[in-house]
């Protein structure tokens, strides 16, 4: 079991920026990759952004590419985004997830609002 705790969304003006953190705990060792996703309201869950636990190969959507960016803290348990030049699109629950090799994502935390005005 992994457990991920996501924290750092908030209200933003478009063109703000924000840092989304995810804490994960349990069996990290397990991870190999781990991501972020978003729901806007009446819309499904999209893939966001990933990132190998190891070796920190990275995967964007092309809807956010250039402005947010996936990194992995220094303490290896922690996966942040950085969301800059934010528009009103990019406004949702960010859900941060994580997944065993050969696994689809099966762990998620509980979410982050992201609210951008225009």
């Amino acid at each position: 079991q992994v457990q991920l705790v996501e924290s750092g969304g908030g209200l933003v003006q478009a063109g703000g920026s924000l840092r989304l953190s995810c804490a994960a705990s349990g069996r990290t060792r397990s991870i190999d990759r781990m991501g972020w996703f978003r729901q806007a309201p009446g819309k499904e869950r999209e893939f966001v952004v990933s990132i190998d636990w190891n070796g920190g190969t990275t995967l964007y959507a092309d809807s956010v590419k250039g402005r947010l960016m996936i990194s992995r803290g220094n303490a290896q348990n922690t996966v942040y985004l950085q969301m800059n030049n934010l528009k009103p699109e990019d406004a949702a629950v960010y859900y941060c997830a994580a997944k065993f090799p050969a696994r689809r994502y099966e762990y998620w935390g509980q979410g982050t609002q992201v609210a951008v005005s225009s």
